[in-house]
């Protein structure tokens, strides 16, 4: 019960724009960076100095983020001298596109330093798809960033290397939610459900959340030699556009609980940025507004460790599932 207090009202945020060391040099993307959270980091990383990546599908709307944030000073205002802004188009829910958006950022730059998979879609109408006919949640927030991040791994081990193989010094953020916590059954998830899942998305959304902590930990099993940080966060209860499909009442019933989006920025940039997370760190679980989870529920604990450790496998499961999915699209 104290956790999920703490999750419900999180102490001060450790890590603003009033204490961020200038990030020049540095390169980030952030997916669904046109609007909620992601728009609110990308500006506290570009005022910063950092070049940001804005993956996103409509360029509309990601260039209209781009002119909000140049227009607007930060508050408190930044020493550092502003950064770039940049648009990549992104279609999540269809397989097919994502290598080219990686093509094209790969033409663009050589490093990436932080990923930050913050994209995300929440209760659409029941029976929405993917292009390849996945339940759209799953798609998403599951499928589609583990093929970016995938296919991005070039990219991140330059960074490495322009890092000088400091570990933690290059991260991937992958975006959960308190629902792990508060409504995941037993293990976290069923994979034999995965190809056929039922009409109750409230469900299915929080399979997704529990899969990004999955994802999470088994990159970091595979990249945690090469330095590179893997983390899953919570960002926090937010008024994003993320419940645009969700009931209006909601917004009624839970609104009073609900923060800017800035403060779940707070979350994602301490995931990507503290120098208080070691590489020790990887696959672990961040509360808002940035602290690890002092204690998560043993049997998700037991779900990310494989059978011969003595866990469920499930996180194993899962990832090998998502491959499954998207080798077609490598």
């Amino acid at each position: 019960m104290g956790v999920t207090f703490s999750q419900l009202f999180p102490p001060e945020a450790t890590l603003t724009e009033a204490n961020l060391p200038s990030q020049h040099g540095k390169v980030f993307l952030i997916t669904g960076g046109a609007s909620g959270i992601g728009h609110e980091l990308a500006n506290i990383l570009y005022h910063a100095g950092g070049k940001v990546y804005i993956a996103a599908r409509s360029e509309s709307n990601a260039l209209q983020s781009i002119e909000k944030i140049k227009k607007t000073p930060l508050s408190p205002p930044s020493s550092s001298t502003p950064g770039e802004l940049h648009y990549l188009h992104l279609t999540l829910e269809d397989l097919s596109t994502i290598k080219s958006t990686v093509q094209v950022f790969h033409a663009k730059e050589q490093k990436l330093h932080v990923l930050f998979n913050n994209a995300g879609v929440s209760l659409p109408p029941p029976g929405s798809v993917s292009k390849q006919n996945h339940e759209l949640q799953l798609a998403v927030n599951c499928l589609g960033p583990y093929l970016l991040t995938q296919l991005l791994l070039p990219s991140l081990q330059a960074g490495v290397r322009a890092s000088h193989d400091k570990p933690a010094a290059v991260r991937v953020v992958w975006t959960s939610s308190q629902m792990v916590d508060l409504g995941a059954i037993k293990g976290g998830l069923n994979p034999a459900t995965l190809d056929n899942p039922g009409t109750d998305q409230q469900k299915n959304y929080t399979v997704t959340k529990v899969g990004n902590w999955f994802l999470a930990s088994q990159l970091d099993r595979a990249l945690r030699h090469l330095g590179i940080l893997s983390v899953s966060q919570n960002p926090g209860n937010l008024k994003t556009n993320i419940l645009r499909h969700a009931p209006a009442y909601y917004s009624r019933i839970f609104g009073p609980l609900f923060y800017k989006a800035k403060m779940g920025a707070y979350t994602e940039l301490w995931a990507g940025l503290s120098q208080d997370l070691t590489i020790e760190a990887g696959g672990g679980y961040i509360l808002p507004w940035g602290r690890l989870h002092p204690a998560p529920r043993k049997d998700l604990l037991d779900a990310l460790k494989s059978v011969e450790e003595g866990g469920t496998g499930q996180a194993e499961a899962f990832t090998d599932w998502c491959e499954k999915q998207v080798a077609p699209f490598k």
